[in-house]
């Protein structure tokens, strides 16, 4: 099978985001003038180790929100938004946070997420993420379409769960990994080995 994004693929469901799968998922909180804010974002990853960098993605835009969403819109004010990584142990809270709440209402709230405060931004994060990244945002960034943004934000605190740091290494093993497939479809990742680079 071929086809070209432009003309149609002809199945019952876009098979793109199934292709590039699994991917992690980017729990961003944030917070503006009009409150707190929290969403889960599957086009998401890290870019770069030296200052620690991330990207994400926004794909969809709000009714209260002409061309973007909530949590855009308070980067876009505050140049500042937190990632929190969502473990298995969070699958539910993390898919309630989804929903689409009118802004201003925030999701901490709606879906009794409890909170925490940064140290290093004016934003709230997930209080029982694994881990959660404190970003200042580099570049916000229109893409073609409707309603896509890329924004990439350096990383200026990092919060690790105690009981996820084992042996010196950050581990999710108990919990699981959260990973994004395609669809409807996510993964929990434990299946875990180590492969060597060559010389």
């Amino acid at each position: 099978m071929f086809y070209r994004p432009e003309a149609g693929h002809g199945l019952p469901h876009n098979p793109f985001n199934a292709i590039i799968a699994p991917r992690p998922i980017g729990w961003i909180s944030t917070r503006g003038k009009d409150g707190d804010n929290l969403a889960p974002y599957s086009f998401f990853n890290a870019v770069a180790y030296f200052p620690p960098q991330v990207m994400f993605a926004s794909t969809t835009a709000k009714e209260d929100r002409p061309g973007m969403k909530d949590t855009l819109a308070h980067i876009a004010e505050t140049g500042s938004f937190c990632v929190n990584i969502a473990s298995g142990a969070l699958i539910d809270q993390m898919n309630a946070s989804s929903a689409g709440l009118a802004a201003g209402v925030s999701e901490f709230d709606a879906c009794g997420i409890e909170a925490a405060e940064c140290e290093t931004i004016d934003a709230p994060r997930v209080a029982r993420a694994p881990a959660a990244m404190e970003c200042r945002s580099t570049k916000i960034q229109r893409l073609p379409g409707e309603a896509n943004w890329l924004v990439i934000g350096t990383v200026t605190g990092v919060h690790l769960r105690d009981d996820c740091v084992k042996d010196g290494r950050f581990d999710l093993q108990q919990d699981g990994w959260l990973a994004r497939m395609g669809y409807r479809d996510y993964a929990k990742v434990q299946d875990i080995f180590e492969l060597e680079r060559p010389e």
